[in-house]
């Protein structure tokens, strides 16, 4: 039995038979230094904080560059400390699954604290309001995706609780940023110390979103009276208040059932996975792959130390930039996509698996080579052409990585304008004459429309993934039968709303005329079951 515990961990001979990398440092004077002096405090206790800025420091524990550990904290889901962090003593597995085959399999214990921000009212917010006033903590991270940052509902308007938190100040903060903005303005109240406020989520220009949400705080709770003047002056001075931008990659799936068995099999305990009642998927380990990615602004008020040994790549903003649009527009992103879009449509479980149909292969190779190398701009420190070929060669198609393209389908909608929109436009104002070029791009926005139906390419129904514009963009193809005869052009007047809505595609394919080549490829592909293979053998083929 191999008990993930501070106990357990005790018998190390035993965890080191069954292939595990333990650390390699004093766990419980890390955690007295760290609980003394925190210099980092990450917020979102999710797998990819484990499988990734867990794992980095725990690397360089081992090795002797830092002498402290990571303070983590939830503000969205307290299932996952309850469930995942507290019966494990705050350790995890973490599988690193390689595209030979190998896998590698270690123990992080990197995590000194493990906090609930549920609540202003709670031991973890008091216990976090008193790492604030540290002049030691330096980076204040997050890993709280892209909806964490946002102050609104679904329609545009200020979200009720910011709204209530904008009226009563932050000693009743209930927002996830009233309460970020809250602790930073403990930490003004302080003495004004400085720190880094550091977004690592998967999105563009990812400081900038974290900024305006401590702003708009900053602004009204100044505007109305609830905090002391100067205020918004601190988090607007960057020799203060810094908001790097970050680039980050590295492929984090739900915890999947092999590997729990995986652990079963070693005697591993406890292992298995959880979902929460807010739908959190978390487990005692986490599955992940072994590349990884994490460029960053080196703006860093307080200093800090260096994070760049374990990996971390640090630079000016233009090239963090740089490198987060040759990902999300060209390398690896919309290959993502267009696998997910297809996958669902194919009937296919593993997005690895789909590498083996030349079809597909085929469709990916085109829209990142032929359709998107052409207008990426070169950051520098990361290879454009390299990056696509470790994506197409090693990463997406390893065999152990259990990732699927229903979870990567999530929120289709909210990705095609950045993920297909801004090659467009880089075309647009580089080479115009070349739009009409594009095949892959076009595709996979007939793609999305023939998902929209939910029946898979056999005349199946499924379930789309959670998209919050799939019944209102669903409505424009809910008429639409499979087999039926369909006219393009009655086609093309239905669609035209949702073609040229330009917040969905990043352009107006109406205005661009390339509406036309979308609802063509979108009515083949509905010309009964085995039509969008047959499109896609016709247009990637040609």
């Amino acid at each position: 039995m191999l008990q993930l515990s501070n106990a357990g961990l005790s018998d190390r001979s035993a965890w080191e038979a069954a292939g595990y990398a333990l650390p390699q440092y004093d766990r419980a004077a890390m955690i007295t230094r760290t609980k003394e002096n925190p210099f980092w405090v990450h917020f979102g206790a999710g797998n990819i904080f484990r499988a990734f800025q867990a794992n980095v420091a725990q690397n360089l524990l081992n090795a002797g560059t830092l002498d402290r550990g990571i303070v983590v904290s939830e503000g969205f889901d307290e299932e996952i400390l309850s469930s995942v962090y507290d019966p494990c003593d705050n350790l995890s597995v973490l599988v690193t699954l390689k595209a030979d085959g190998s896998v590698e399999k270690s123990v992080v214990a990197s995590v000194a604290e493990a906090l609930s921000a549920e609540s202003v009212g709670c031991a973890g917010f008091a216990r976090l309001k008193e790492i604030f006033e540290k002049d030691s903590l330096q980076i204040v991270s997050f890993t709280i995706t892209e909806k964490g940052y946002s102050l609104q509902n679904a329609r545009g308007e200020t979200a009720p609780a910011v709204a209530a938190d904008f009226a009563a100040g932050p000693e009743k903060a209930e927002s996830y940023m009233g309460k970020v903005t809250a602790l930073l303005y403990h930490r003004y109240e302080s003495g004004a110390k400085p720190v880094a406020m550091v977004s690592m989520d998967n999105c563009s220009h990812n400081g900038d979103k974290l900024y305006a949400a401590v702003k708009a705080f900053a602004e009204n709770w100044e505007k109305n009276g609830v905090v002391k003047p100067g205020f918004l002056s601190y988090v607007n001075d960057p020799a203060k208040v810094s908001f790097p931008w970050t680039m980050i990659d590295k492929i984090t799936p739900r915890p999947d059932d092999s590997i729990r068995e995986m652990l079963e099999k070693d005697g591993v305990t406890p292992c298995a996975p959880v979902v929460t009642a807010k739908h959190t998927y978390t487990a005692p380990f986490v599955n992940a792959e072994e590349c990884q990615y994490l460029v960053i602004e080196d703006a860093f008020p307080n200093g800090r130390p260096a994070l760049e040994k374990g990996g971390f790549l640090f630079c000016d903003r233009d090239t963090v930039n740089n490198c987060e649009r040759m990902k999300v527009c060209t390398c690896l992103n919309p290959l993502h996509t267009a696998l997910a879009v297809f996958g669902c449509l194919l009937g296919y479980t593993r997005i690895s698996e789909e590498m083996k149909n030349p079809l597909l292969r085929k469709l990916v190779e085109r829209i990142g080579y032929t359709e998107g190398l052409p207008v990426v701009i070169d950051p520098g420190v990361l290879s454009p052409k390299q990056f696509i070929d470790e994506v197409l060669n090693v990463r997406i198609p390893n065999p152990f990585m259990p990732d699927t393209p229903q979870r990567i389908a999530t929120d289709t909608s909210q990705k095609l304008s950045i993920r297909y929109g801004e090659t467009i436009k880089n075309y647009l104002a580089t080479d115009p004459e070349k739009v009409d070029s594009l095949v892959g791009i076009p595709l996979v926005f007939a793609g999305w429309l023939r998902y929209l139906m939910g029946i898979d390419d056999a005349g199946n129904a499924f379930t789309p993934s959670p998209d919050p514009l799939y019944e209102t963009a669903s409505a424009y193809v809910k008429d639409v039968k499979l087999g039926a005869p369909l006219d393009e052009a009655a086609a093309c007047e239905k669609l035209l709303p949702l073609l040229s809505n330009a917040q969905i595609f990043g352009v107006d394919l109406h205005a661009l005329g390339m509406d036309k080549k979308v609802v063509s490829a979108f009515c083949e592909m509905c010309k009964g079951p085995g039509a969008v293979a047959k499109t896609l053998e016709a247009h990637v083929n040609a």
